[in-house]
Order: C-alpha cells, then sequence, then structure tokens
C-alpha cells in the first residue's frame, strides 16, 4: 500500500468514516448578528442553557413553547433544552452570520463598515476600527436617545 493510501486508513480508523458535529439535532438555528428569530422548544421545556453566550442570547416566552434568540457575535454555540428533572429533551446549534446588506472597507488594520440597504450610512460592525466604532456607536446612541427625549445633544466640535 502506498504511504497516501496508509495515511487516509489510519484517519478513518482514528476519527470515523462520518465528520463528527457536536449537533445532536439536525437543525441549525442559523441568525444575522443583531437580529432576533422566534423558535419552537420541545413541549415539557423548564430550562435552557447557552454553550456561549457571547454569541447568542435566549429566552424562554411565558408560553414555554416558544423562544427568542438574539444574535450577539459572529460564531456558533449549543442550545440545551432540559425538563423539570434534568432530562435533555433536545439539542441544538446556533449559528450566527453577519448581515448581508454590510459594505466593509478594510484598509491595512482599519476598517469601517457601511449599512448599505439601498444608501449606504456609517454603522458599527464587531472587528470595525475601534476609533470608527466608537465615534459612530456614540452618534447612534445619542440619537436614539434623543429620540426617546432622554438627554440633550452636544454638538460642539469637542463632542465625540
Amino acid at each position: 500500500m502506498s504511504s497516501r493510501l496508509w495515511l487516509a486508513a489510519a484517519f478513518v480508523i482514528a476519527f470515523g468514516a462520518e465528520p463528527t458535529h457536536a449537533e445532536a439535532s439536525s437543525e441549525v438555528i442559523v441568525i444575522t448578528v443583531d437580529q432576533a428569530k422566534i423558535a419552537k422548544l420541545p413541549p415539557g421545556t423548564s430550562t435552557l442553557i447557552i454553550g456561549n453566550n457571547t454569541f447568542a442570547d435566549v429566552t424562554m416566552l411565558k408560553e414555554k413553547d416558544t423562544m427568542v434568540v438574539t444574535g450577539k457575535g459572529y460564531g456558533e454555540t449549543n442550545l440545551i433544552a432540559i425538563d423539570y428533572q434534568g432530562k435533555i429533551l433536545d439539542e441544538k446549534q446556533i449559528r450566527v452570520l453577519p448581515t448581508s446588506s454590510v459594505l466593509v472597507l478594510q484598509s491595512g488594520n482599519s476598517r469601517v463598515s457601511y449599512s448599505c440597504n439601498p444608501s449606504c450610512m456609517p454603522t458599527v460592525q464587531l472587528g470595525d476600527d475601534n476609533d470608527h466604532f466608537a465615534k459612530t456607536g456614540a452618534q447612534i446612541t445619542l440619537h436614539d436617545s434623543l429620540a426617546h427625549g432622554t438627554t440633550s445633544a452636544d454638538l460642539s466640535p469637542s463632542a465625540k
């Protein structure tokens, strides 16, 4: 046998012929960062466990047969639903993707994002240059506060 064939045989013996996945369920919840999605829960669910809440947040609704999944950061994590006795009812993968309407401009180490739907306007996305993120984020926060009547605007040149 050639060395490549031996290597392939050793790989199959070590790792199996099928790729392994952490998914116990074939369902993958795909969500966009900064978006929410409603999903069904198995009957009898009393507790939800999220593997890494850096990527997604999950809230069980009062009816306990649905949940809200919110994308917080790019990546994957798992979600486990258990009943009152601690029995695992279901496990799903959650995959958080970037939005498709964002234009990213990269220049060396500097990166800025624009939301383009249909016109391009500055926005903040994970991975943006810190200065762009801070300034644009501050403007978004100030705009939101003004809309809710909770603050007054400081538009002086020294304001960030």
